[in-house]
């Protein structure tokens, strides 16, 4: 479902402008649509009786499956869809959600393991919101990454109009919006379009290599930008934003973390509006890499900040 599709059925129902709103607000912030005594009387007939069995069909968009703690605090919650297709939603420490975009996805990033799967299938943006209101039901959440299973740049309508409803009916701050890309020309030039009036999100770019062959390597179907390219037109959107870039960047043993790369963050990112996000890669079944020591970690970090 697309909430586009959701605002139709709202307005076929007789809701003006302010009933959507409350009702969008309702479902994004996880609060109930029926209150005894409180809405009946303000809403139109029509939608005061098609609220119950509204709701429940937007809580059956993203049904929690499981959950799997971890020792930092994150919450890992496998969502269940409507589909019977799952994805995964990660509660993070102090107020994060991680989300996703899409069933798998078409990169093909050798680290990870939804690049194994493929895609199956895009989330409507309906989806993408119901992870967050999902999540509001257990503790609070104030902000959301796109940073799940798929690549938003892949679903871009969809993930932008979840965006839009976030950063207004679910009253998330804009830079608490982080969009996540491999870095595909579609999204830097759809982020730069967006105009007054409309909600910008933060902007995260995954580097993971400032050499293009190794990059191709590890990121197999991402589009063919050069690392420089691709930093260069994050700068340029986070400047225009206001909200510096987040580059991410896995640590994988012995493949991205030796000297010659360290030099070429800091020839690339050098100057540039943003802040570099070293991730040690998470050891997974089937994956032929590790994650550098903490003690090598930690010098990296060192080398960087000096």
């Amino acid at each position: 479902m697309r909430i586009d599709t959701l605002r139709q059925r709202l307005r076929a129902l007789g809701a003006a402008a302010g009933h959507e709103r409350s009702v969008l607000r309702h479902w994004a912030c996880a609060l109930p649509q029926q209150r005894r005594g409180a809405r009946e009387d303000v809403l139109p007939r029509a939608l005061a009786e098609a609220l119950p069995a509204l709701e429940a069909e937007l809580d059956a968009l993203a049904a929690l499956r499981s959950e799997h703690p971890a020792e930092d605090g994150a919450v890992r919650l496998l969502v269940a869809l409507h589909d019977g297709q799952t994805v995964e939603s990660v509660l993070l420490p102090r107020g994060g959600l991680c989300v996703s975009t899409q069933v798998g996805c078409a990169v093909g990033c050798v680290f990870c393991m939804t690049g194994r799967e493929g895609l199956l299938r895009q989330l409507g943006s309906a989806e993408i919101v119901a992870q967050v209101a999902l999540a509001r039901r257990r503790r609070a959440v104030d902000k959301v990454v796109f940073m799940g299973m798929g690549e938003p740049a892949h679903n871009l309508d969809n993930v932008l109009e979840a965006i839009e409803l976030l950063g207004t009916a679910g009253g998330i701050g804009h830079k608490n919006l982080v969009f996540s890309t491999v870095g595909d020309p579609r999204a830097f030039e759809r982020l730069h379009a967006l105009g007054p009036g409309v909600v910008r999100p933060a902007l995260a770019l995954s580097l993971h290599s400032t050499h293009a062959a190794l990059r191709a390597e590890l990121l197999p179907r991402a589009p063919r930008l050069s690392p420089e390219d691709r930093v260069e037109a994050a700068d340029a959107y986070g400047r225009s934003s206001g909200y510096p870039i987040q580059y991410q960047w896995t640590l994988l043993d012995g493949v991205n973390d030796g000297a010659e790369e360290l030099d070429g963050i800091v020839r690339l990112l050098k100057g540039r509006y943003g802040l570099l996000n070293m991730i040690p890669f998470n050891s997974a079944p089937g994956l032929p890499f590790t994650r550098p020591s903490w003690e090598r970690s930690k010098a990296i970090a060192a080398e960087l900040s000096s």
